[in-house]
């Protein structure tokens, strides 16, 4: 019996069920409630192709474990999180790294997913290679769903080179600034005092940029992020008080020590929800009492 095999077995037809990765995001969304059986998803890298630039791996492998492998053909996939963090846990959290000006959105790494529906069948969405477009981009649709429309047991993800040079600086200059003396950092954060700039790429490219944010008083971090990202995330607006967070400008997410407020949205949009969820799980077995739109952004 396969790997896959036996998560579907796992799973089961009948009670209610949901899976466990690292559990760094586990209350995202809202806790399960009793008498809800927990399983664990298959492990391991299955395939990597490099000159493809896609790997096919289980859903319960860790995020450091995969890149770590990637890494020796020059090569990772956009996810991050905390240690521990897997696979599958990233893609139903559903949350872009800070370097989504350069990796790309989560949801464009995905190609194919399989997972397991509310009936214990083995689906499979999406395709393996980058070009494969035909039909519903069902994949993507599991993206941030916290579990609640299927249980992720394998993907097949899109890879990216590794940056020949990284490196952050610091200054007291605006995002505006910024933006006008560089092209497309990879990450600009901002206290409403300093910027925080990653730069990635080609060195002789690296180099230029940051010669520019010298120019206006920027000073070189290092390879590691200057600062702590506080764990709260919020949608930025205008009225935030800096004083206790910082934005990542291009993902326009303001992370605070404080818990966020729910989320408003409109009836329409939760009616929606409500009804693609009774469509792909009638019953209510998957993740229940958790719900993607209390999520945050």
């Amino acid at each position: 019996m396969s790997d896959l095999e036996e998560f579907q077995k796992e799973v089961g037809i009948t009670d209610q069920v949901a899976v466990q990765g690292g559990r760094t995001h586990w209350n995202v969304g809202g806790s399960l409630g009793e008498g809800v059986r927990v399983v664990l998803p298959p492990v391991g890298i299955d395939s990597f192709d490099p000159s493809e630039m896609t790997v096919s791996v289980k859903a319960g492998t860790q995020i450091e474990d995969l890149n770590n492998e990637l890494s020796i053909h020059r090569q990772e996939v956009g996810l991050e999180g905390t240690r521990g963090s897997t696979v599958g846990g990233a893609l139903v959290v559903g949350r872009d790294s800070i370097r989504r000006n350069r990796i790309g959105s989560i949801r464009a790494m995905l190609l194919q997913a399989e997972y397991i529906n509310a009936q214990g069948k083995i689906i499979k969405a999406g395709g393996p290679t980058v070009k494969n477009v035909t039909g519903y981009d069902l994949c993507r649709l599991l993206v941030g769903s916290l579990g609640t429309l299927g249980l992720i047991s394998q993907v097949i993800l899109r890879t990216r080179p590794l940056p020949e040079e990284s490196i952050w600086l610091q200054g007291e200059a605006s995002p505006k600034k910024v933006r006008e003396a560089c092209f497309r950092p990879s990450s600009l954060l901002w206290n409403g005092r300093e910027a925080f700039v990653q730069l990635e790429g080609y060195g002789a490219d690296v180099k230029s940029e940051s010669s520019k944010l010298k120019k206006l008083g920027f000073q070189e971090q290092g390879k590691e992020c200057p600062i702590e990202i506080p764990e709260f995330r919020h949608p930025s607006v205008s009225d935030i008080n800096l004083e206790e967070g910082v934005v990542d400008v291009y993902n326009s997410i303001y992370y605070s020590s404080k818990e966020p407020k729910t989320l408003k949205h409109t009836d329409e949009v939760l009616r929606l929800g409500r009804r693609m969820r009774e469509m792909f799980d009638p019953e209510g077995r998957l993740n229940p009492n958790r719900d993607p739109y209390k999520a945050g952004p």
